[in-house]
């Protein structure tokens, strides 16, 4: 199995507890944050649910937020149809980036900056992993935790919860 279809098999896997949690969200609750200092509960999950377009900029040499960030605007969703929705069609994104992809490809440095200062410079392959992988198992941590101070049910993800428990 080369690098690409390594990490797509991940990345269902992943996505499919992505799913899990976006359809407890509680509907007319986008507003709601856990405190002044958080996201919003749109804005997590509007975050989660654009996450697979980022892809495409990691198939390109490098990433400038200086340079993008002027007309950018993050998917804040408020209905939680429409980040289903949203997180649905973006989903194949990621496939269509990769597939074709081969492991030389994959090994090549990507670098993300903001103007002259580099963020990062990774392998592709690692980037993937680590931004699209880990960072979307960050953010579906902190939704557990919203849903949980929401009084919804928390579904399953690596493991069971007090609502779902495996045993």
């Amino acid at each position: 199995m080369n690098h690409a279809q390594n990490f797509l098999a991940d990345f269902e896997a992943e996505a499919a507890l992505s799913r899990t949690l976006l359809q407890a969200v509680p509907e007319g609750r986008m507003d709601w944050k856990p405190h002044e200092k958080s996201m919003s509960l749109g804005e997590l999950t509007g975050h989660l649910a654009e996450m697979p377009v980022w892809v495409g900029s990691m198939m390109e040499p490098e990433l400038d937020f200086e340079a993008m960030m002027g007309d950018y605007k993050p998917f804040v969703p408020t209905s939680r149809e429409e980040m289903a929705k949203a997180f649905e069609q973006n989903l194949p994104l990621v496939a269509e980036h990769v597939a074709d992809k081969d492991d030389a490809f994959l090994s090549e440095t990507w670098t993300m900056r903001m103007g002259d200062k580099v963020l990062m410079q990774q392998p592709r392959r690692d980037v993937l992993r680590s931004i699209i992988l880990h960072h979307a198992a960050h953010h579906r941590g902190q939704l557990t935790v919203y849903l949980r101070l929401m009084g919804e049910s928390v579904p399953p993800t690596y493991g069971g919860t007090a609502d779902v428990p495996m045993f």
